[in-house]
């Protein structure tokens, strides 16, 4: 009879496990970043193919690096340019080495300099290298092709392009803005599914 009883005790936990759907795909994740300026909140997507420089963007974000920086070169119709760290945050900075004070490019033939793509600043070198904070924004509906290929796009504008359009129409002397636009930068941790269900598929349209 115990035998038996096992048997029957067995079969139930195997039919329970068998309702159970191993394969359930786990809650897929991204991050939204919110660059908050006086002409109000720009809204962007990093790109998952350029991992380097998403997860050097978001740690500096999130430790608040960015925070009271300011977008410090202007070119209307072509681009606005922040992210220059505090003189606090570079300390120790003319301690490193070239390859210390910037990342891998990441340069990537489908990312495009297209309206709104963010992409990471440089200086002249042969490797492409990035600016460990600096990055651009685009501006200019018909984009910035000249640059593609040469600077490591990994980033996209999704709302508030009119901000950026504020922004770009500031009044400036040799670039830069005659009145300080100071950024603060907040990263929130978004499902994917809620992304794509409040700005569209930007997944298969980006990336």
């Amino acid at each position: 009879m115990r035998k038996y009883l096992g048997l029957i005790l067995l079969a139930t936990i195997l039919l329970g496990l068998s309702s159970f759907d191993f394969k359930k795909k786990k809650e897929s994740f991204d991050y939204i970043i919110t660059i908050t300026t006086d002409f109000g909140e720009m809204k962007l997507i990093l790109f998952d193919d350029t991992p380097i420089h998403k997860s050097n963007f978001i740690n500096l974000a999130q430790s608040g690096k960015y925070d009271s920086t300011n977008f410090h070169r202007i070119i209307n119709n072509f681009m606005i340019q922040g992210g220059g760290l505090k003189p606090q945050d570079m300390l120790g900075w003319d301690t490193l080495t070239f390859e210390e004070r910037t990342l891998p490019n990441e340069i990537m033939d489908k990312h495009k300099h297209i309206y709104g793509a963010v992409a990471a600043a440089r200086i002249e070198n042969p490797a492409k290298r990035s600016d460990r904070s600096q990055f651009y924004i685009v501006n200019n509906p018909d984009g910035a092709h000249f640059l593609d290929n040469n600077y490591t796009v990994f980033g996209q504008l999704m709302v508030g392009f009119d901000v950026l359009k504020k922004i770009s129409n500031t009044a400036v002397t040799n670039t830069v803005p005659n009145k300080a636009i100071i950024m603060k930068v907040r990263v929130d941790k978004v499902k994917k599914a809620d992304i794509i269900t409040f700005y569209g598929n930007i997944y298969t349209k980006y990336q």
